[in-house]
């Protein structure tokens, strides 16, 4: 959702429908977690954040700032994998956030991996490039695969999953957040910002601080 709306944000300013865009991500899986479901109540946390976006002049290179490149995917056959069931309930059966937890990780790291190639091919960059991933705090097991595939280095990605769980569409702006807070990303940085979610959709960002 976060990846999708700041391309969304980014094309209405290039476009010339706004100026200025307050992008956020917030999510209340308190709400819809199922908790006889052992296997994703413990995974998913309540959060939110946001990141505003504004129009800047700019020479069109890789040394502008703000969202330099973008690419987004979507795959509806896999709409089973991770959805939320029904609507809403009084008897409270239907409604919940289902997820297939192997089936997810078993196509997530190629999809992740696959928008990230295709993203730093429209830059015209490679891994080596980066000063900062910031991946969907899902799961570090996911998160470690593709950046390893990716060639990208580990002190380069930011990791704050343990800090809050998985808070979907919120997860990638709490991450930003973290890091620019501790001062690991500063003005200038190439960023790398990748999310995956339900249906599956899925996308990657690149943007210079």
């Amino acid at each position: 959702g976060f990846v999708y709306a700041v391309t969304t944000a980014d094309l209405y300013i290039r476009g010339g429908l706004a100026n200025r865009v307050l992008v956020i991500g917030s999510e209340t899986f308190s709400r819809i977690l199922d908790w006889s479901d052992r296997s994703t109540c413990v995974l998913f946390g309540d959060g939110a954040g946001a990141m505003v976006l504004e129009a800047g002049e700019g020479a069109g290179s890789i040394a502008d700032h703000g969202v330099l490149a973008a690419s987004l995917r979507s795959d509806g056959a896999h709409k089973d994998k991770l959805f939320v069931d029904g609507g809403p309930s009084t008897t409270g059966t239907v409604g919940h956030l289902r997820m297939e937890g192997r089936e997810v990780f078993k196509h997530a790291v190629g999809m992740i991996t696959d928008v990230i190639e295709a993203t730093f091919s429209a830059a015209g960059i490679t891994a080596e490039d980066l000063d900062w991933f910031v991946p969907h705090q899902a799961n570090k097991r996911i998160i470690d695969a593709s950046a390893k595939k990716l060639g990208i280095a580990e002190q380069k990605v930011v990791v704050t999953v343990d800090l809050h769980g998985n808070t979907s569409a919120a997860s990638v702006p709490l991450a930003l957040s973290v890091a620019v807070a501790d001062g690991r990303i500063k003005k200038g940085d190439l960023v790398l910002i990748e999310a995956m979610g339900g249906g599956f959709t899925w996308g990657a960002v690149l943007v210079r601080w």
